[in-house]
């Protein structure tokens, strides 16, 4: 079983950049595809990111497309998500998730969860 944990969310203005990192434990994070999600208050679990185990093909919500940036490094067993350009309405607390196969953009089809770390973006 791998444990997931979240780090880099802060406070930062409209049009700043922020790197979050999803770092695992437990085990090897190669084998697992992850994905990113954010939950604003009062508002359902989205999805933002998601690449497959190899990290050659990413999927990228509407909203953050051209803006947020999945990578992976598998030696250091470390999803990242680079934020740029930054908007008020990106303000959310972001999860990563994994999964063994390739998951969805659904948040019920993914097995392990990070705590979470805040982003806010003030305007």
């Amino acid at each position: 079983q791998v444990q997931l944990v979240e780090s880099g969310g802060g406070l930062v203005q409209t049009g700043g950049s922020l790197r979050l990192s999803c770092a695992a434990s437990g085990r090897t994070l190669r084998t697992y595809a992850v994905g990113w999600f954010r939950q604003a208050p009062g508002k359902e679990r989205e999805f933002v990111a998601r690449i497959n185990r190899g990290g050659g093909t990413t999927y990228y919500a509407d909203p953050v497309e051209g803006r947020f940036t999945i990578s992976r490094n598998n030696a250091e067993s470390t999803v990242y998500l680079q934020m740029n350009n930054l908007k008020p309405e990106d303000t959310a607390i972001y999860y990563c998730a994994a999964n063994l196969w390739s998951g969805t953009s659904s948040a019920s089809a993914w097995d392990y969860w990070g705590q979470g770390t805040q982003v806010t973006v003030s305007s």
